[in-house]
């Protein structure tokens, strides 16, 4: 029998009232503002009135290195959530919105998979309730506003070459990576290069995830640097008289989207910061009210233990206040053969044949990958829990090797099948988490608030990722040194550099020691408040390939959705 597609799986699954689903987290109807009949936003008054219900264990959901396919982590993400009602326990996930850029190409969607999924799917994967359109014209508004500045004469002096402040769009478009603005008339504005990012890269999607209020979003987004005068004053939104507006736009956006999983979980999904340029993480604001819902918080950081959870502890974690209980380390065989150095795996093309066949050994030996990325959450003082993820492929000697470095490293372990069986296929992993749960948290953050910027990069270089030394062209120590000089020095740091390994170099493997980080760049993003250093070529307007998703997908005469994957 074939295995039905994500899509035919969502399509045909049904839809539990969402004030049901809203009840059993203790939101009453007036907090739920409808959205058609399959999602809601959630009003930003249920932080006040979840705020004397008990706290709920509060769970990460990283992973080792992927390969360009993914681990799915999403997936586990929602295997584990619904697994917990099946011993028990309550649980509340909280996820980002996949970007329409991602659905589009390679990727595909990011609702999870097979029976473990957050529906509707088609909903999820393409606009939800426009939350990236708002941010999308927010941030275009303030670039409107600032290039508006330039034709009026410029009085804040800004330098037309250090003009910081680009355009953004939600799909993949590299012809819009570098253009030239203002040709034309002189009516038609003042020339200059920019470019444009993907929505998912915007500083604005940053502020939206970690801001604590529609206060603290409007004075974020004051804070917000376009650029820089000939002596290096930082130029802000608010000088530009664009946040007020922008904070207009964002009024609605701020509100969490209430779905729900296959087993009628509450799903809380909101904003999509990228997880190589921004911290990769749903927003504060959805945890603020999860953290009241039920006996487990469940949320996802993006990529890697080394880059979403190693964000999720130092900027996210450190912004809400909210201290995770135990983290899961999603693992599959595939990826820790591939960090055994012998196997080259392309996005959308087939696994290679050597990468099948059954070989345990393989699997010892890239396992040097999770155990970094096992200590790279017990450096926080949080429990590590690895989950396996089965697929088809995979041979039990395979499974058993990944459970042996679990327990080399003293972490619980457990095989899981919520893919092909829904919640019931993790329970062996909700035991495990609800045990490391129980534990004692010593959670600590990798550096303190009054370090420098160049102790916090390092911090996280030679802690974290392994490597012995950190260098810096000069362009990035003028810039540390100009952000210090303005009053940037306190702000976590939030390295952007390759995801496809632990290392800043993607073809280095495993658990590298002994390189060195080059940071050639040095960026401030202030009003989502953290510095981003730049280590290697970083993308931040995907292309499209030579046949992407988008080909596949359509809509038929009745209106349904068919294709998306």
């Amino acid at each position: 029998m074939t295995f039905p597609s994500d899509l035919e799986i969502a399509q045909h699954a049904p839809l539990k009232p969402l004030p049901d689903i809203a009840a059993e987290m203790g939101i009453r109807p007036h907090l739920l503002e409808p959205y058609g009949d399959s999602v809601a936003k959630v009003k930003l008054d249920a932080i006040e009135e979840l705020a004397d219900r008990p706290r709920a264990r509060y769970v990460v959901v990283s992973a080792v290195t992927p390969t360009p396919l993914g681990e799915g982590k999403t997936t586990t993400t929602v295997g584990l959530g619904q697994a917990f009602r099946h011993i028990g326990k309550k649980a509340t996930i909280a996820i980002r919105q996949p970007s329409m850029g991602p659905t589009f190409g390679i990727k595909g969607g990011a609702a999870g998979g097979g029976y473990s999924q957050v529906i509707p799917m088609e909903l999820l994967n393409l606009h939800l309730t426009g939350d990236f359109h708002a941010v999308t014209a927010a941030h275009n508004l303030l670039a409107a506003i600032l290039d508006n500045h330039l034709h009026q004469g410029n009085a804040l002096g800004l330098d037309l070459h250090n003009i910081t402040w680009r355009r953004v769009l939600d799909v993949n478009d590299r012809a819009l990576r570098n253009v030239v603005l203002g040709l034309g008339s002189k009516e038609d504005g003042v020339t200059r290069q920019s470019g444009f990012d993907i929505t998912a890269a915007s500083e604005v999607m940053a502020v939206l995830a970690l801001a604590t209020s529609l206060s603290d979003l409007k004075a974020r987004l004051s804070r917000i640097v376009v650029g820089y005068t000939k002596d290096g004053t930082p130029i802000t939104a608010e000088e530009l008289q664009g946040s007020g507006a922008m904070a207009a736009i964002l009024r609605d956006a701020t509100k969490p989207n209430l779905l729900q999983t296959l087993e009628h979980t509450p799903v809380l999904v909101h904003a999509g910061p990228f997880g190589n340029i921004a911290h990769g993480n749903s927003s504060v604001l959805a945890d603020l009210i999860g953290i009241h819902s039920g006996d487990f918080l469940v949320t996802e950081a993006g990529f890697g233990a080394d880059m979403g959870a190693e964000r999720f502890f130092n900027i996210k974690c450190r912004n809400s206040g909210l201290h995770p209980d135990a983290a899961v380390v999603v693992a599959t065989v595939r990826a820790l053969k591939a960090h055994s150095g012998n196997h080259r795996i392309i996005a959308g093309k087939a696994l290679p044949d050597a990468l099948l066949a059954e070989n345990p050994d393989e699997v010892h030996i890239g396992g040097a990958n999770l155990r970094k990325q096992i200590d790279n959450i017990r450096i926080h003082g949080v429990s590590p829990v690895v989950a396996i993820n089965a697929f088809p492929t995979d041979h039990p000697s395979e499974w058993r090797a990944i459970e042996d470095i679990a327990a080399e490293m003293g972490a619980r372990a457990a095989v899981c099948q919520h893919f092909a069986e829904g919640g019931r296929g993790a329970t062996d992993l909700a035991e495990a988490v609800a045990e490391a749960a129980d534990e004692q948290s010593h959670f600590t953050l990798l550096y303190p608030d009054d370090a420098t910027l160049r102790e916090k990069i390092e911090a996280v270089a030679t802690k974290v990722y392994g490597a012995a030394a950190v260098s810096y062209l000069p362009a990035a120590s003028r810039q540390l040194e100009s952000y210090e000089r303005n009053g940037f020095g306190h702000l976590p740091v939030c390295i952007a550099k390759t995801h496809l390994s632990i290392s800043s170099d993607p073809a280095l493997k495993g658990a590298p020691t002994g390189w060195t980080m080059p940071v050639r760049e040095v960026r401030a993003s202030v009003g989502a408040g953290f510095i981003y250093p730049l280590c290697g070529e970083m993308r931040t307007m995907p292309g499209l390939g030579g046949n992407p998703a988008a080909f596949s997908i359509d809509v038929e005469d009745d209106g349904t959705i068919v294709g998306l994957s």
